[in-house]
């Protein structure tokens, strides 16, 4: 998932059910109409078929799938990447370099991909060499077409070359007679020589066959010098500069690549920002290219960057806790909170607004929050929060159930134009977990995760219209429940399987003898016991589960 600005994404718990599917949507499009910008409605898991049954019958599409936000390296590293291309010479790098905040610049290919850096400090050591080594200061390693280019010069006679090699700069700054002496001393086929409006000097050389002469400060050249630049095959180039100045821009035509750095830390855009700014912490490296698979330069990240915020914040809806939401929420801001279970709660680093009420549904909550904000609910919307309540109250018979919720579905119905008894009847019709799903399925569907006196454990919950299909389908039910507990080190694992016409409930748990022999409801077989009356998860279930855990020797 990639964010570039910030982004405030309302989401539900792990494990969807139809209440964080519908009170998530509703919310962000309520956020949406009183202002708030770039909001988006987003699920960490997947939705089932009565769930994409309400989507569809009130016209919305399913919340984007965010199965993580930990802050990741794309989210902080600067996208519009300056960088140098290999064959540039090293004039032009600098030049950018001076643009920049950092102290180099990456070096890329005809494909964009990175080969290196290119630092400040590299530049400087060629272009003013230490004593020892002033000598190397005359190379420049680069083709003659690079090197006339880099003090804008003009061809006047003679052959260009494109092949890069070494060649020799030579300034005729000496006696006629001295230097005559000095050419016999050069190598004279790799020799550039810079002068003046020297015409001796500039034919002595040219029939000495150096490999080039530059004219400076565009003095213009007598028929001789450019006939004899013309038969002895020696380039005859002007240049713009006086001596000094071309013999500057002329050192630095060699190309990019020559100088760069090819063993480098490099980071991928999807890497998490917490462990890419450990590897970093030590590098003396100025910046750190952000690579593609293929290795291609997609961005660019200074250590300054890993203090920017990261662009997004999270609401979260029918939740509170850690241990539910989704993955990396602990490492980004919540900035509110919606919800109707027991208080966790998420810890934040600011106030933020937190909305726990005790009703049935969040879709409750959000549909007192339109009234609040004075937003007209549409049809379609109305709908949606009222698919919510009906899953998460059972058509307002569970215990959870208060005034509140059978006020706001009333009105909700009328905004509709819906019944929801009808609703309720096509909602729990429709795909029987027990039949659609596998086993693992079942379980993971609407699961969440609680943490009691240092004990994990987790229950889930499906509704059904009938038990017929659960003698079938209970051994496999309880070895997916014994494998899910120890592949996430539960203490115990449940699944309660609601008959919502009966308003009775069979509790699957998978745990250790010292904890199943405290559970005082009638025998249903192995691991398997009746709850008769037992319908909410949140109101019933779990405060007795909490109970039996408190008394665990």
């Amino acid at each position: 998932m990639n964010f570039k600005n910030m982004i405030t994404v309302v989401i539900g718990h792990r494990n969807p059910d139809m209440d964080a599917i519908c009170s998530a949507i509703a919310y962000a499009e309520l956020k949406t109409a009183t202002g708030a910008k770039n909001v988006l409605a987003a699920r960490c898991g997947n939705t089932n078929e009565r769930i994409d049954y309400a989507l569809e019958k009130f016209g919305f599409e399913a919340p984007v799938f965010v199965s993580d936000v930990h802050p990741r390296v794309e989210d902080v590293m600067q996208r519009e990447v300056v960088s140098a291309h290999f064959r540039s010479p090293i004039y032009e790098t600098m030049t950018r370099i001076n643009e920049m905040t950092f102290h180099g610049l990456p070096v890329v290919d005809d494909s964009r991909r990175c080969l290196g850096l290119i630092s400040g400090f590299k530049l400087s050591q060629y272009l003013f060499p230490p004593l020892d080594r002033i000598s190397a200061a005359r190379v420049v390693d680069a083709s003659l077409t690079d090197i006339r280019a880099a003090f804008h010069g003009t061809l006047l006679a003679g052959p260009d070359d494109t092949e890069v090699h070494p060649h020799h700069l030579v300034v005729a700054a000496m006696h006629t007679t001295t230097f005559t002496k000095r050419l016999d001393e050069l190598d004279r086929g790799s020799t550039v020589l810079i002068v003046g409006d020297r015409w001796n000097i500039q034919l002595l050389s040219i029939e000495a066959g150096v490999r080039a002469l530059v004219i400076t400060n565009n003095f213009p050249p007598n028929k001789a010098v450019l006939a004899a630049a013309e038969a002895h095959g020696v380039a005859l180039i002007s240049s713009p500069y006086d001596t000094a100045t071309t013999v500057l821009l002329a050192r630095a035509a060699v190309s990019s690549g020559k100088l760069i750095q090819p063993d480098f830390t490099s980071l991928p855009a999807d890497m998490p920002l917490r462990e890419a700014q450990s590897d970093v912490a030590m590098s003396a490296q100025f910046a750190f290219p952000v690579l593609g698979p293929d290795g291609r330069l997609e961005g660019i990240i200074s250590k300054s960057d890993f203090l920017k915020p990261v662009p997004r914040q999270l609401v979260l809806m029918d939740h509170n806790e850690l241990s539910q939401a989704v993955s990396g929420a602990h490492e980004i801001p919540i900035v509110e909170i919606i919800d109707h279970h027991r208080i966790g709660v998420a810890p934040t680093h600011q106030p933020i607004l937190f909305l726990n009420r005790p009703v049935g549904s969040t879709c409750t909550i959000v549909a007192t929050c339109y009234r609040q904000a004075g937003v007209p609910i549409t049809k379609d919307v109305a709908g949606l929060l009222m698919c919510g309540m009906i899953s998460d109250t059972l058509n307002l018979t569970s215990p959870t159930t208060t005034d509140v919720d059978r006020e706001m579905m009333a009105e909700l119905a009328g905004i509709s134009g819906v019944n929801p008894a009808d609703l309720a009847a096509e909602i729990f019709s429709v795909g029987s977990p027990l039949l659609t799903m596998a086993p693992t399925q079942a379980i993971t569907a609407d699961c969440k995760e609680y943490s009691e006196q240092g004990y994990r454990f987790s229950v889930s919950q499906i509704e059904e219209l009938t038990f017929a299909h659960l003698p079938e389908k209970r051994d496999a039910l309880v070895a997916s429940l014994e494998a899910y507990r120890a592949e996430n080190n539960y203490f115990f694992t449940t699944l309660l399987i609601t008959d919502v016409n009966s308003q009775n409930s069979v509790l699957l748990l998978c745990g250790p003898h010292s904890f199943t022999r405290l559970i005082d409801f009638p025998d249903e077989g192995a691991c398997a016991w009746k709850l008769d009356g037992v319908v909410s998860r949140k109101k019933q279930l779990l405060p007795y589960l909490t109970g039996l855990v408190a008394r665990v020797v």
